[in-house]
């Protein structure tokens, strides 16, 4: 599915989130009341041409470097400008002209908001993220909102992403994953592709795309069934299904294949701003405040090596390994019972 396509269907085709056909561009979960007061200082006209809805917002970006990918007409950007504050910076890039023409139209109102100035918008493809001038290595985090399945080379806009982040960076994302690999029926229609429906992943081919541009650990954070209420799209999916997922992807090397347990664990301080009580990383890491977590290596590199360390304690070190993590990761394959005398075989 070519660029032009999404260009037109998102410059010339949407006027409004209402026009869109399926509810897959929009993450509908419950947004925190805090994230609300962010969204009200955002233009009208600003929000008017957003096509989704949602935030996609990791905590702890004080003074923090931000690439948005796929910004629209920029509201998460002026969103996020308001989390990384006047020592901060939030870029944002995208292919439409009509869409970068609305966000650099808010520049001006939005930094008399905010009292200060932070953002800037560059025309480009996150196919060809490198070509647009920005340094490696620049940025803390970066962020997408429903856009990477809207990409025709996912591989490299993966790799860019990691050449982009500093050492401890991490791509937080939410996009659409299916059930299975779809047929070119599918990934050729043009609505079903503007949709986020027809350029969606199967999902096990996403985990070792990650692997396959270094990001070893991908961690899934939120994830939600998407339905389709128009019947003719329904029809063209056939058996398919769709999930709307956040996933969070830490630039690190020496990331284990599997959680391999060291005995290590860490605190939570609770200094995290809006999360005082818990620290969430992922659907299966809610860490209180104040109790001692057990954790596998990974997750204590995620903590220890990124902007996450100043909030935790940390306890062991890799001295001494005990095996897969429990309850996480692949169990011992082996059979807990002794072979029978005389059996075997190749497998």
């Amino acid at each position: 599915m070519n660029q032009e396509l999404v260009r037109d269907y998102y410059g010339k085709t949407l006027q409004a989130s209402e026009d869109l056909k399926t509810d897959a561009c929009c993450t509908v979960e419950d947004i925190p009341r805090w994230h609300k007061e962010l969204l009200s200082n955002i233009s009208d006209e600003v929000m008017a041409k957003y096509y989704g809805c949602g935030l996609i917002a990791p905590l702890a970006l004080e003074g923090a470097r931000i690439l948005d990918l796929g910004s629209g007409s920029g509201r998460d950007v002026y969103a996020l400008a308001q989390m990384v504050g006047a020592t901060g910076e939030v870029i944002g890039v995208d292919m439409t002209d009509e869409q970068l023409a609305v966000a650099e139209a808010g520049k001006d109102w939005h930094a008399e908001k905010f009292g200060f100035r932070n953002v800037s918008f560059y025309k480009g493809t996150l196919e060809t993220l490198d070509q647009i001038g920005l340094a490696p290595g620049r940025f803390d985090v970066i962020v997408s909102n429903c856009v990477i399945n809207l990409c025709t080379d996912k591989l490299a806009v993966l790799r860019h992403v990691k050449s982009l982040l500093k050492p401890g960076g991490e791509f937080y994302f939410s996009d659409v994953y299916a059930d299975r690999r779809l047929s070119d029926a599918v990934r050729n229609d043009p609505v079903l592709y503007g949709e986020c429906l027809g350029g969606a992943l199967y999902w096990n081919d996403f985990i070792s795309m990650a692997k396959a541009a270094g990001f070893a650990d991908p961690r899934l954070c939120t994830s939600r069934p998407l339905t389709v209420e128009n019947d003719v799209l329904q029809d063209r999916l056939g058996q398919a299904r769709f999930w709307s997922a956040t996933y969070r992807l830490f630039n690190l090397e020496g990331l284990e294949p599997a959680c391999e347990d060291y005995g290590q664990a860490v605190i939570y301080r609770g200094t995290v701003k809006h999360a005082p009580d818990v620290f969430v990383l992922d659907d299966h890491h809610r860490i209180e405040t104040g109790k001692m977590f057990p954790v596998c290596g990974n997750t204590y590199d995620m903590l220890a090596l990124s902007r996450f360390a100043e909030h935790f304690e940390f306890f062991g070190n890799r001295n001494t390994h005990y095996g897969i993590f429990p309850d996480c990761g692949t169990p011992v394959p082996f059979s807990a019972e002794e072979a029978a005398e005389g059996s075997g075989g190749c497998c």
